[in-house]
């Protein structure tokens, strides 16, 4: 009896563990993929550019898969995946970034190890082709975590990394919405009107540990130097291993308020939620202080879900079962999908 007392002591005083969302053996690996959120609603897409995107998402996701299959790292994965979705002018990143209002094109990225929680960022680069392999230079072969601007750009040009005059990254589509953004009685501001194409990648490799990335070019007509969420660790990107790893998307000031990423990694650290409840609850949250948006996340045991609050978010996922995708948001795929809406606070 004392012996059964004694167990059950033990029991009642070990720390709570997230439970996998997926019931059985988690998986070899796994990797999630956004290409941003917001006002993305059926009819506002032609069947063509449902199409393109769908398909730009899958070969994103092959393309990290690959490197998780062949037992690479997540950190390797994840830039991998959104190096694709840089090239792509379908998203607000690298190639398909918006205008900032002067006309020019800044781009913010960051990725974090979930092993040892090193981090790297930079904000407002203007030649590198792939600023999430700046990001990760950054970590890697410098003491600092983040850099901006002209020091970016040499940082960049130091580390070999290729070099693109700014005007490569112009595309006659997001010249047309900073001319309708200029045209707008608020344009003195920036652009609110929710499509955020910020894209990113979270994945949990053969051994346990994750890494998140997240690239961006901001918002349309953006001014004064702002910066959003996406470049900022624990707020558009996280990664431990002891909790998930996480890619944001959405209304960055008000990411940057709730904290977003590191939360949810905190919320599965410190409490009984699953990954799904600890983004919903977080998201949510940040809905309540008027931020639109949503999250991917993984956990180490493989769990991989998303969470938004708006009418879609373009998404997939990949793992050894295969590949899925999906853009809006009553959209139901193989895998865990949440949308946590509710009336603007």
């Amino acid at each position: 009896m004392r012996l059964l007392l004694l167990i059950g002591a033990l029991l009642m005083s070990t720390p709570a563990v997230a439970q996998p969302q997926n019931q059985g053996e988690r998986p070899a690996w796994r990797l999630v993929i956004h290409g941003g959120a917001g006002v993305i609603e059926r009819g506002r897409l032609t069947p063509e550019k449902d199409r393109e995107i769908r398909a730009a998402l899958d070969h994103a996701l092959a393309t990290g898969s690959a490197v998780l299959e062949r037992g690479g790292s997540a950190l390797d994965a994840v830039e991998a995946a959104v190096r694709e979705l840089e090239d792509n002018p379908n998203f607000n990143a690298g190639r398909g970034a918006v205008f900032t209002y002067d006309g020019t094109i800044e781009h913010d990225a960051s990725i974090m190890d979930g092993r040892d929680r090193r981090a790297g960022a930079v904000t407002g680069t203007s030649n590198t082709r792939h600023p999430i392999s700046l990001a990760r230079r950054v970590m890697e072969n410098s003491p600092h975590v983040f850099l901006r601007g002209l020091g970016a750009d040499q940082f960049s040009r130091e580390q070999g990394l290729e070099q693109v005059p700014n005007e490569w990254f112009h595309t006659p589509e997001r010249r047309r919405q900073l001319e309708e953004f200029r045209s707008r009685p608020s344009a003195e501001s920036f652009d609110i009107d929710l499509k955020y194409g910020t894209v990113g990648a979270v994945a949990v490799d053969r051994e346990g540990h994750v890494a998140a990335a997240t690239s961006t070019g901001g918002l349309t007509g953006k001014r004064w130097g702002r910066i959003g969420d996406s470049p900022i660790i624990g707020a558009g990107t996280y990664a431990d291993d002891r909790a998930c790893a996480v890619s944001a998307t959405g209304a960055g000031e008000f990411f940057i308020r709730e904290g977003v990423a590191h939360e949810i990694c905190a919320r599965l650290r410190f409490t009984n939620d699953t990954a799904q409840e600890a983004a919903d609850t977080v998201i949510r949250e940040m809905h309540a202080l008027g931020g639109t948006g949503g999250v991917i996340v993984v956990t180490p045991r493989g769990d991989g879900i998303y969470s938004f609050n708006t009418p879609g978010m373009y998404r997939g996922q990949a793992s050894p079962a295969g590949r899925s995708v999906a853009i809006y948001g009553d959209e139901e795929n193989q895998e865990t999908v949440s949308a946590a809406r509710g009336e603007r606070g």
